[in-house]
């Protein structure tokens, strides 16, 4: 019992889902500690809608960052695809300099107003971070290994599914870690083109010089960015003790 209370991850996920299911109960705190506003709580939506709205938006656009930024690395460390690295890191850091704002401006007029710029705009966001840690997780998997598995006849697919990357697989987690906690807190900006997330209160707390819905808001994606954090870090012990225990069973 002391063992779970003493794990961050399980408390500040306890957090999270109290004060996401029971903020309506905090409507007194925060009369108190904003006694100026007369609508204290932001009630136009719950809040356990808005975050399950969120989560699903940072879900799908990491989920299509990981896939076409880990294919792009696996492609240029291929023989075949060396020579199209400088593009793809041109294209992907592209991505990244371009502030999300701007890709959403772009888009709107084009697609329109609601989840699908606010899809767009993240998922181009999150594409550096996975790409540049993919390639350098490659480009450190042990010549050693490699010649290893050549040396027993394994196929190029083969070595790379078999060495390659549970190799690299940590590192890559770091890279994906990095663009789920920072697509976490700029997927709050996709409220200005409609899209229903966490920043919808502070969006609205902002133009309404609301300063509760703010904290509000900024609370709970401030909160699910951490236990995601505690969640990636936690998969990635697991990743590690698993690498320690392959090699262990293999000497």
């Amino acid at each position: 019992m002391k063992r779970w209370l003493a794990d961050p991850l399980i408390w500040t996920g306890v957090a999270l889902v109290l004060l996401v299911m029971f903020m309506p109960a905090l409507k007194p705190l925060f009369a108190v500690l904003f006694p100026n506003q007369d609508r204290p709580l932001f009630e136009q939506d719950s809040f356990i809608n808005l975050t399950l709205a969120h989560i699903g938006l940072v879900a799908a656009s990491s989920a299509i960052s990981i896939a076409v930024g880990v294919t792009l690395a696996l492609f240029v460390t291929r023989p075949a695809g060396r020579e199209f690295r400088p593009l793809v890191e041109t294209v992907v850091a592209t991505g990244q300099t371009f502030p999300p704002v701007a890709v959403l401006a772009v888009a709107v007029p084009l697609i329109g107003f609601g989840a699908m710029p606010a899809l767009i705009a993240l998922a181009l966001y999150g594409l550096l971070p996975v790409t540049e840690a993919t390639v350098a997780a490659i480009e450190q998997v042990p010549a050693g290994a490699r010649e290893a598995a050549r040396g027993i006849g394994m196929s190029p697919a083969g070595r790379l599914r078999q060495i390659e990357l549970p190799l690299a697989a940590p590192v890559i987690l770091a890279g994906i870690r990095t663009s789920v906690i920072i697509n976490i807190g700029t997927a709050a900006i996709a409220s200005t083109v409609g899209a229903k997330t966490l920043g919808l209160p502070i969006i609205i707390g902002l133009s309404g010089f609301n300063t509760a819905y703010v904290v509000q808001g900024a609370l709970v994606v401030g909160l699910l960015a951490v236990v995601t954090d505690l969640a990636f870090d936690r998969l990635g012990g697991m990743l590690d003790r698993w690498k320690r225990d392959d090699v262990a069973a293999s000497a």
